[in-house]
């Protein structure tokens, strides 16, 4: 688990990027909870989305699962290789795996979310 992330309750990670765009994607954790995830959708491009609020989904072979939103803002990139290959979410949940990317609100924080240490404290690890 990547100690430069940050991390929300409903197993979701943040990545700030150089444009001050933040990269969303699901933990280690959540997809190992969910098992071999066979289709995701992820929330559309452009599409403005609420702290707390789903924006997406995870078809797993165990279940269907809701992607949340970490904070506000406005959705700017989804990551369409999830598309061909959503088992990226699996195989590198971390890395290719991301789901999309957004402009936060003025108003969001990164300090609103955990840090490594607290998500890792959160799953019991």
């Amino acid at each position: 688990m990547p100690d430069d992330l940050r991390y929300s309750n409903d197993h979701e990670w943040v990545r700030v990027l150089d444009d001050g765009c933040w990269r969303v994607g699901i933990t280690d954790y959540a997809q190992d909870s969910l098992g071999d995830v066979v289709f995701v959708e992820p929330p559309a491009q452009g599409s403005a989305v609420n702290a707390g609020d789903p924006c997406g989904e995870i078809e797993s072979t165990k279940s269907v699962s809701e992607v949340y939103t970490p904070v506000a803002g406005t959705v700017t990139a989804v990551n369409s290789a999830l598309q061909q290959d959503p088992a990226l979410l699996n195989s590198d949940p971390y890395g290719e795996g991301w789901i999309y990317e957004m402009q936060p609100d003025a108003a969001a924080s990164l300090e609103s979310l955990l840090t490594a240490d607290a998500y890792r404290a959160l799953i019991g690890e």
